[in-house]
């Protein structure tokens, strides 16, 4: 992605923070396979609370740590990209929520 382009796609995973790939949480295997793919960026993002498909709760209160709180993946880059990157994600992502909406993209700069 480049720094004059406008135009991007924001693809969002949502898994829980117990999610697992062998022995690695599954947003950090995401993120590097991420990595590996050359996308430009990705960014995890963890949830004080919320409920997924089986709507069970998970909350950060502090009489109740939860062990399984919301994760959330961010991932900007081209369509082009992410389309790449989505049947990878297929494979690591056994059940979740992804979503892909188009951002505008106001500044995307590399240091020098």
């Amino acid at each position: 992605m480049t720094s004059t382009q406008n135009e991007g796609y924001l693809l969002r995973i949502f898994l829980g923070e117990g999610d697992k790939r062998g022995h690695h949480p599954l947003y950090e295997v995401i993120v590097l396979e991420a990595r590996n793919q050359g996308l430009s960026g990705a960014t995890v993002l963890r949830g004080l609370m919320g409920y997924g498909s089986h709507s069970v709760l998970h909350t950060a209160k502090v009489l109740r740590l939860s062990e399984d709180l919301p994760m959330v993946i961010e991932i900007v880059d081209t369509l082009e990209k992410i389309e790449s990157f989505i049947p990878v994600l297929d494979e690591l992502l056994p059940e979740g929520l992804v979503t892909l909406e188009k951002v505008r993209i106001i500044r995307y700069k590399k240091r020098a």
